[in-house]
C-alpha cells in the first residue's frame, strides 16, 4: 500500500472486537486514528517521514475498513467511544507500547480524546484534527452548523432508515462527503476505491451509523459525566481553515477548557481533510509536538 512500505500488517483481538493496523518505524509509539468515512489509509502520505522517528502505529477504528463491527446493543455502548478507545488501549499493550502519543482525525479525534480521558496513565500527548470536543459540538448546534454537518443528524436515525438509504448507493454517498471539503483531486481513483471497498459493505455502513448514534446517546452522558475531571495531557489543535469547524468555533480556546497542560496549534491552509489536502502543513506542524 502506497505510504506504507515496510509497515507490518497486523489484527489483534481486543476484549471487544478485532483492530486491524499497520506498524512500522522506530522510537517513541505514536498511535494514529483515522476519520470517517475513511481507513488508516488517509495517513499514506504522512508515515513515510513520521517512521524516520517513531514507531507509527495506524488503526482503522472498530466498525471501518477491516477492523471488526461487533454486534450493537440497544444503548450502542460497543460503538461508544469508550468502548473504542479501549480497543486502541489494548491494541498498544499487545504491541508493547505501555506510553504513546496519540493523533485523531475526525472520529478518530474522538477516540483520541476519550482515549486520553479513560487511560491519563498512557496517553503522553494528543493532537486532534478538525474537531472540537463532541460534547461542545452538539451544545452549540444552530443552523449554520446543522446545515453543514447534517449528517451527524441523518446517521443518527433510528435503524435501519439511514443503512438502506446510504445502502442504496454507498458509492455516491461517500463520494459526497469526501467532495464536501476537500477538491477532486486529493483523493485519487485508487484510494476511492479502496475507501469505497470497506465503505459499501452493509456491515461497515451500520457500524458507522452506530458510531453516530452512540455519540449522539451514551458519549454525551460520558461526557459530562468527567467534563471537569480535566486533563494533564498536551493538545495540539488543528484544523482546516476553509472548514466548518474554521468558522464555527474559537477552537484552541474550546480546547483550553479540556485541560490543565499546555494547548497549542493553528489553522492549516485546507478544508476537512487535513492529512489528505495539506500533508506537508500536517506534518510540519505535528513533528515539533511530537518530538517535544
Amino acid at each position: 500500500m502506497a505510504g506504507f512500505d515496510d509497515f507490518e500488517v497486523r489484527d489483534i483481538t481486543t476484549s471487544g472486537s478485532v483492530i486491524h493496523l499497520r506498524v512500522g518505524g522506530s522510537g517513541p509509539a505514536v498511535l494514529l486514528l483515522h476519520g470517517h468515512p475513511e481507513t488508516h489509509l488517509m495517513w499514506r502520505h504522512l508515515v513515510p517521514e513520521l517512521a524516520r522517528r517513531f514507531t507509527v502505529v495506524a488503526a482503522d477504528l472498530r466498525g471501518y475498513g477491516q477492523s471488526g463491527k461487533p454486534p450493537t446493543t440497544v444503548d450502542h455502548a460497543p460503538y461508544s467511544k469508550r468502548s473504542m478507545a479501549l480497543d486502541m488501549a489494548e491494541v498498544m499493550t499487545a504491541l508493547g507500547h505501555e506510553r504513546f502519543a496519540v493523533v485523531g482525525h475526525d472520529r478518530g479525534g474522538r477516540v483520541a480524546h476519550r482515549l486520553a480521558r479513560d487511560h491519563r496513565d498512557r496517553v503522553s500527548k494528543l493532537a486532534v484534527l478538525d474537531i472540537c470536543p463532541t460534547l461542545d459540538m452538539y451544545e452549540r448546534t444552530d443552523m449554520s452548523f446543522a446545515r453543514a454537518y447534517y449528517h451527524w443528524f441523518f446517521l443518527i436515525q433510528p435503524y435501519d432508515l439511514p443503512e438502506r438509504m446510504i445502502g442504496a448507493d454507498p458509492a455516491f454517498y461517500l463520494r459526497s462527503k469526501l467532495a464536501s471539503s476537500a477538491a477532486a483531486d486529493v483523493f485519487p481513483v485508487d484510494v476511492v476505491a479502496e475507501y469505497l471497498r470497506h465503505y459499501a459493505r452493509p456491515e461497515t455502513i451500520h457500524a458507522i451509523c452506530e458510531d453516530y448514534r452512540a455519540s449522539a446517546g451514551i458519549d454525551l452522558e460520558h461526557d459530562r459525566a468527567d467534563r471537569d475531571d480535566l486533563l494533564d495531557v498536551p493538545i495540539l489543535a488543528l484544523w482546516g481553515s476553509k472548514g466548518v469547524v474554521a468558522r464555527t468555533y474559537d477552537v484552541l480556546d474550546v480546547w483550553r477548557c479540556y485541560t490543565t497542560a499546555a494547548v497549542s496549534g493553528a489553522p492549516l491552509p485546507c478544508g476537512h481533510f487535513l492529512p489528505e489536502e495539506a500533508p506537508e502543513a500536517t506534518l510540519a506542524a505535528l513533528m515539533p509536538f511530537l518530538e517535544s
